[in-house]
């Protein structure tokens, strides 16, 4: 039996256990139950995140909470980088703030977290960086909030972490789930969590959702359909229970029936079954699943000094009064019934070894510790356990107590050796006796209330007087109170009474068949048979077999048979059960010869003519010594056979023969005395020897406790530096991501650039390259591997020495330079010289783009010939001519326009028509015509203009007026001619002819 921690009041039970069976189970499909989704990863769990998320839907009712390992100093990017894989709101978790459901939350940086009614509380580690165990605390604290409603999920990480919070959430009937190791970036984490055989679910991130969702949609709603009392199981629970006892070799008929019920209920959620039966026939078919509704019944669930009020009350005061109440020499026993994987045995040694070191001293202590488990019994013999002991083991106790190894801790020897471990079923097996502690924590809570009352009193059977009870905080004694005393109710601490009274126990074989049917007479007498049939065989070897023991391959006598003190007496000084120090004088010889031959030889030795020396003389005798092969404890063993031959005892010495005794055998026997006395000798040499070996092995174990004080100190900062590694991973993780959005922008840039066909070259702040595009080696001789180098080492193709001075100045100023540059080739590029901002607008460096402008500088002298051709062209008119742009601005005027008007370039060229010359063109009539040209596309065609001209006096023009430049009305010009006809309009005017004029002023 496991020791798994206190369970609540048990819960109504389900229809589907119903007498009249098959009946199914309440499942609600509707709409899944809201539950909490713990999730925790470690290196490497971003992807693994953003898959299970990219494959889950946005509205499954559920909320998630993210415990990755984080780099404390980082600020985190985890909400930023989920939220592109998911609909659902991603946050980062807030001091008291409500979960709700279709919402994530990721637990920030630097800090724990826990749960208390649904709400998420923040807090400050505890704990030291290198040694926190951020997963385990928060599943920890999600199954004792959420209860069966709690789902843990562990993704790629390395180390522990995670694992005993798993525990933690089976043992609250939880759903614990696992990234497949195959598919895990890191597989430390989700392997860890495998081997404690509680795992539901192990798939890929991208099949974890629907294994979820599928769980969730067919779990069951308990309900207190029937009366709970009912005196028997179904007749498919017994189904089970004899599935459970054919595999497994153990009954749980005995256990509470609600219990039992709830852990199949959670196995047929896992594997989606609707009825009882169903699932039992699955177990037939399925022997694997047997075994994991064994361990689902078991739990197996325990930690370091769980309750530590209670350690510390046996600390302080139980176990120091017992230890000072027991006389010199005794032996203290404990027994640890339920042990599971160790963790509450080692914690009740680490306290009686503390309370020995306080007494300087003391009795020895013998820790016997079982368990129905043998794979938890074997897990527990190893001693190592994970990292996550350090959030239940103080800091000082890790030190003393443990050695670090990688990953886990080992319980160091001194502890080791106090206790024994072994598979035993307390309800089915003997119980171990003489007991001084038995520390029987939260197991009676798991069986019923008939089975406990008939095993206390077997457990006051097996304590000695004044011998001490410790109990689950959730159970009791019931009513046994003649048979135990309260030492501390609040801690169910109780200590053995005597009672007057012969109480009657039942053995553990009796407790099976209680309330079976009743045994035939015959086999009430069985007992007494066998007891007599023992008798008889007691008194036959006694009479008639030879004197014989058995010993195991050192020597020691493990069973003697008849009156061996012929041959064998005690040795003087301590007590040594040893066959070779009891051997008398002429035997210890032989006995050893024949021992090591029939170890070697595998076969039984037997050596004729052995003299002894007894208390009467000298016994001449034949020894056997024939190898055990049976199998169990005596394999190993030899069985050694004293046998007396017929008229060969002697009052006389062998090495004082009668007179009748020949020279030969006197020389024999003096012969054998003188090798007897070398091999004596020869002994005390190999004694002094060993001596020195033993000096000199203490001086290497002096030295070998350093080196490993030394790598422990080693381990510890690897330890301290890998959870640094998991803390860096994670943030690398996050930064490839940013580094992938860089690249990306990057390209673009780059795209861009090649696209703008424009060379730029980019130096840092001592000139030197940084990078340049594709057109840059047209102007600069540059190649790729030239990053690096100065930009005042390359020849440019450009006609101008000042790039590298330009540059430089700029670089000082911060003045930007731009100007136009003509190339060998003859191509034009506009050079600029800026300098280079960073975001955070710091200097670095300066950017040299280099734009082709030849297309425009040819247009340009294109423009410019065709200009200077047009204005030799107006030149050579006689009549004035004026360029005006669409505001009526003077662009240019011919030089006939001067000289008429007595006015100069300077006074015209960019002045309105109507201010020029003291306003003397300022003609209403002109100015609305020539305003007409350009939005109306028209045209003046001789306008009269009699005009009183201040330089020149009154003059008559024509005025001709047309658009020119045709295209965009903001860039056409209008072409404004004037034709003097003064003096034919005089001489029409003396003649008396008529004519028609537009204006005149």
């Amino acid at each position: 039996m496991n020791d798994p921690q206190q369970e609540s009041d048990p819960a109504p039970e389900s229809d589907s256990f119903a007498a009249d069976a098959p009946r199914k189970l309440d499942v609600t499909r509707a709409k899944p139950a809201f539950r909490i989704v713990g999730m925790g990863g470690s290196a490497g769990g971003l992807e693994a995140f953003t898959q299970f998320f990219s494959h889950l839907p946005p509205d499954t009712g559920l909320a998630f909470v993210l415990v990755p390992h984080l780099e404390p100093t980082h600020p985190g990017m985890l909400p930023e980088l989920l939220a592109r894989h998911t609909k659902m709101k991603v946050v980062e978790a807030e001091d008291g703030i409500q979960i709700q459901p279709n919402c994530v939350y990721v637990i920030p940086p630097n800090a724990d977290l826990a749960i208390l009614h649904g709400r998420l509380q923040v807090l400050e580690p505890a704990a030291p960086r290198g040694l926190r165990m951020p997963i385990d605390f928060f599943f920890r604290h999600l199954a004792a909030d959420q209860k069966e409603q709690a789902v843990c999920t562990i993704f790629s990480g390395m180390g522990s972490d995670g694992t005993l919070g798993l525990k933690a959430v089976k043992e609250n009937f939880g759903l614990a789930m696992v990234q497949d190791p195959a598919s895990a970036k890191y597989d430390g984490m989700p392997r860890s969590a495998i081997g404690t055989g509680l795992v539901d679910y192990v798939a890929s991130a991208e099949e974890l959702p629907a294994r979820l969702l599928q769980y969730v949609a067919h779990t069951p709603r308990l309900v207190a359909a029937r009366d709970l009392a009912e005196p028997e199981p179904s007749a498919a629970l017994d189904k089970v229970f004899v599935l459970l006892r054919a595999h497994t070799g153990n009954d749980f008929s005995c256990y509470k029936i609600n219990t039992i019920k709830r852990r199949i209920e959670r196995r047929m959620c896992v594997h989606q079954f609707d009825s009882l039966p169903r699932y039992v026939r699955y177990l037939q078919e399925n022997p694997q699943e047997v075994d994991l509704l064994f361990k689902e019944i078991l739990i197996g669930v325990t930690n370091f000094f769980r309750d530590p009020g209670l350690f510390d009350f046996l600390r302080k005061e139980a176990i120091p009064r017992l230890l000072q109440e027991r006389p010199q020499g005794h032996v203290v026993r404990v027994w640890n019934p339920g042990c599971s994987t160790g963790e509450e045995t080692f914690s009740l040694a680490i306290v009686l070894k503390e309370c020995l070191d306080d007494l300087q001293g003391g009795p020895a202590i013998h820790v016997f510790a079982t368990d129905i488990d043998e794979n938890a019994v074997e897990r527990a013999r190893q001693a190592t356990f994970s990292a996550g002991i350090a959030a239940d083991v103080s800091a000082p106790r890790l030190e003393r107590f443990f050695v670090c190894e990688g990953e886990r801790y080992r319980i160091k020897k001194e502890i080791r050796d106090m206790v024994v471990f072994a598979p035993q079923n307390i309800l089915s097996d003997p119980p171990f006796t003489r007991l001084d502690i038995l520390c029987c924590r939260n197991l009676l809570i798991y069986i019923n209330a008939q089975t406990q009352e008939r095993l206390l009193p077997l457990m006051h059977y097996a304590l000695s007087p004044g011998g001490l009870l410790i109990l689950g905080t959730a159970e009791s004694i019931g009513s046994q109170g003649n048979l135990f005393s309260p030492v501390d109710q609040k801690w169910k601490v109780f200590r053995r009474k005597e009672v007057s009274e012969r109480t009657v126990v039942e053995m553990p074989a009796q407790i099976w068949r209680h309330e079976r049917a009743a045994a035939p007479a015959a086999e009430a007498v069985g007992e007494p048979m066998m007891d007599r049939t023992y008798a008889a065989q007691r008194a036959l070897l006694d009479s008639y077999a030879p004197p014989a023991v058995v010993i195991n391959a050192n020597g020691d006598i493990i069973y003697v048979n008849g009156r061996t003190g012929e041959y064998l007496e005690p040795s003087s000084g301590k007590v040594n059960i040893n066959v070779f120090a009891m051997a008398r004088e002429g035997l210890r010889e032989a006995l050893g010869s024949a021992v090591h031959n029939a170890a070697k030889q595998k076969t039984t030795v037997t050596r004729e003519g052995v003299k002894v020396k007894t208390n009467d003389g000298w016994t001449v005798m034949q020894l056997t010594v024939r190898p055990l092969g049976e199998p169990g404890e005596l394999h190993g063993s030899f069985l050694v056979v004293f046998e007396e031959l017929a008229a060969a005892r002697s009052t006389a010495a062998p090495d004082n023969p009668p007179a009748a005794s020949g020279a030969p055998a006197t020389a024999l026997e003096e012969e054998l005395r003188c090798t007897r006395e070398r091999m004596d000798t020869t002994i005390d040499e190999m004694k002094a020897a060993q001596e020195e070996l033993r000096s000199a092995n203490e001086e290497l174990q002096s030295n070998n406790e350093e080196l490993q004080s030394t790598n422990e100190e080693m381990t510890s900062s690897k330890e301290e530096l890998q959870s640094l590694n998991e803390e860096l991973q994670t943030v690398n993780a996050e930064l490839q991501s940013k580094i992938e959005e860089l690249s990306h922008a990057n390209s673009d840039m780059k795209n861009l650039l090649n696209g703008s066909d424009i060379a730029t070259i980019f130096l840092d702040n001592n000139l030197r390259i940084k990078r340049f595009t594709a057109q840059a080696p047209r102007i600069v001789n540059l190649m790729a591997g030239d990053v690096g180098r100065p930009i005042r080492h390359f020849a440019t193709n450009l006609k101008y020495d000042r790039l590298v001075s330009d540059a430089q100045e700029v670089l000082e100023t911060l003045v930007p330079k731009e100007t136009q540059v003509q190339a060998g080739d003859g191509r034009w590029y506009q050079v600029r010289v800026l300098p280079y901002r960073t975001l955070d607008n710091l200097i670095d460096g300066v950017v040299m783009t280099f734009a082709d402008t030849t297309a425009l500088k040819l247009a340009e002298a294109r423009l410019q010939e065709a200009r200077e051709f047009a204005e030799s062209i107006i030149a050579t008119i006689r009549e004035p001519l004026v360029v005006l742009d669409g505001e009526l601005r003077i662009v240019s005027a011919s030089r006939s326009f001067y000289d008429t008007f007595d006015v100069t370039a300077g006074e015209t060229a960019g002045r309105l028509l109507n201010e020029i010359g003291w306003r003397q063109w300022d003609i209403p009539g002109l100015r609305q015509r020539l305003e007409e040209v350009l939005p109306q596309d028209s045209q003046v065609e001789d306008f009269r203009v009699d005009h009183h001209f201040p330089t020149i006096g009154q003059k008559t023009f024509l005025l001709n007026a047309r658009r020119i430049a045709p295209g965009d009305q903001r860039q056409s010009l209008i072409l404004l001619a004037m034709e003097d006809i003064t003096e034919s309009a005089a001489a029409q005017d003396a003649s008396g002819g008529s004519h028609e004029s537009e204006e005149s002023v």
